[in-house]
């Protein structure tokens, strides 16, 4: 599994940007994203495998960045039980919960699309150790 995509937000409903690197700190969230300080959401993750059913299912193709997730990993299954942990480069996280699809998706991709990303959503993690994840670093499950 490889990170193909990355964005943060600087606020709520704010667009997301594309960012080649993000800065994850520890306890904190990504560096620049609307989470940075969350109790326990620090960042979201995933599987354009499972995007890509999405729209498949809904009939319309969107980009990773539309969901509003921070980071697109190739393929999942990505880890959603809470505990669980994977490590992106040097960062090390921890599950908290599945993600949710926000209805705000119906608007931004297509009606219906809340519903096609239903448990295709990813997975919110905690940052137990930051670092750097770049474009290209590998996913290890562990």
């Amino acid at each position: 599994m490889r990170v193909t995509a990355i964005h943060i937000a600087p606020g709520r409903r704010l667009p997301v940007t594309y960012v080649p690197s993000v800065t994850a700190e520890a306890g904190k969230g990504l560096i620049g994203d609307r989470y940075h300080g969350a109790k326990h959401r620090h960042v979201t993750l995933q599987a354009q495998d499972e995007l890509d059913e999405a729209a498949a299912q809904l009939g319309v193709e969107f980009e990773p960045g539309q969901t509003r997730r921070n980071i697109t990993v190739d393929h999942g299954p990505i880890p959603s039980k809470p505990g669980e942990r994977l490590r992106i480069g040097d960062v090390d996280l921890e599950v908290v919960r599945i993600a949710a699809p926000c209805r705000i998706l119906d608007d931004t991709i297509a009606p219906g699309a809340a519903a096609a990303l239903r448990r295709r959503a990813g997975t919110c993690f905690r940052i137990l150790e930051g670092g750097e994840i770049r474009i290209g670093d590998e996913v290890v499950v562990s």
